[in-house]
């Protein structure tokens, strides 16, 4: 299966799922007096326009380059990512709002709500926790942050869903006060979820640089390609989920012209070849017996 294919399938498991876990839960809310549910279910309902944002930014930003943009279009992904994050951050405001008005109502307003809620909770963890799974594991194939921030956006849902159960179950109890607060909980689960995923795509829109590890891994990796005596410097920047690196190696200062840059190309070729995620290097040869600053 092509990458294209696994987008559409993934989109579609999304999108569908969403829309009838949304109507599910809505009149399960709605015929059962449960707050906490209907809540629930417009959380679901965002989750349809979460799928539709990571499917379009998926497809932008595997564009290839152009002549406005020569270094392709990976960072749509992250903008992608972000709108996510804040779609997820308003859902969260508008249900917590819900929740507060309820309880500022005062506990003599709140029903207490029916079995059928309960049943609809179980329902959407079961069903939310099975998409988080389905959409990670094909998301983490494509390295794709969209649809890992999608992925996040499904497991948000099934933890207001268990949410929603104890604030149901609390208020069948004898203590109604617990679905809205119930509310307030989950709006502070999607709240946290947003906050990450926007924080993610803001850290890859602004050239943040790989982490130190990798980093090393990388240089150990470079200083065993034949040729190579040392590293001047190595630079790597993340452009959206893919990483660009500037690197200057030290060769032979004797060494034809011919055969200095034949490393360097052997180097190139290595590199691209063992690190997928690294989009491009652009290599500058220095030779080994003079000492180059370290900029």
């Amino acid at each position: 299966m092509d990458e294209k294919q696994i987008v559409k399938r993934m989109s579609r498991v999304g999108i569908y799922g969403n829309i009838f876990l949304a109507g599910f839960k809505l009149l399960a809310g709605i015929l059962g007096k449960s707050g906490a549910m209907v809540s629930d279910a417009v959380h679901s309902l965002s989750d349809v326009f979460a799928t539709i944002v990571a499917y379009i930014g998926v497809r932008l930003a595997g564009q290839q380059e152009d002549a406005e943009h020569p270094y392709g279009h990976e960072r749509l992904e992250c903008v992608a990512a972000l709108i996510l994050g804040l779609i997820l951050a308003g859902t969260g405001i508008g249900i917590g709002t819900g929740g507060l008005a309820k309880l500022l109502a005062g506990q003599g307003s709140i029903e207490v709500p029916t079995v059928l809620p309960l049943i609809a909770a179980v329902v959407s963890i079961l069903v939310k926790e099975g998409m988080f799974w389905y959409t990670m594991y094909y998301a983490k194939k494509l390295d794709s942050s969209a649809f890992k921030a999608d992925a996040w956006h499904h497991r948000s849902d099934a933890m207001s869903s268990v949410g929603a159960f104890i604030g149901i179950a609390m208020a069948r109890l004898g203590f109604p006060i617990m679905d809205p607060i119930a509310s307030l909980v989950i709006c502070l689960f999607i709240l946290k979820v947003a906050w990450d995923i926007s924080a993610d795509a803001i850290n890859k829109m602004v050239d943040t640089s790989c982490d130190s590890a990798f980093e090393e891994e990388l240089r150990t990796f470079i200083a065993s390609v034949p040729g190579v005596v040392r590293i001047d410097l190595l630079h790597t920047r993340m452009f959206g989920n893919k990483i660009y690196v500037d690197l200057e190696i030290a060769v032979p200062g004797e060494m034809p012209l011919k055969e200095a840059h034949a490393i360097a190309e052997s180097v190139h070729a290595e590199v691209e070849k063992q690190y997928p995620s690294i989009k491009h290097i652009m290599i500058h040869v220095n030779p080994a017996e003079e000492e180059t600053k370290v900029h």
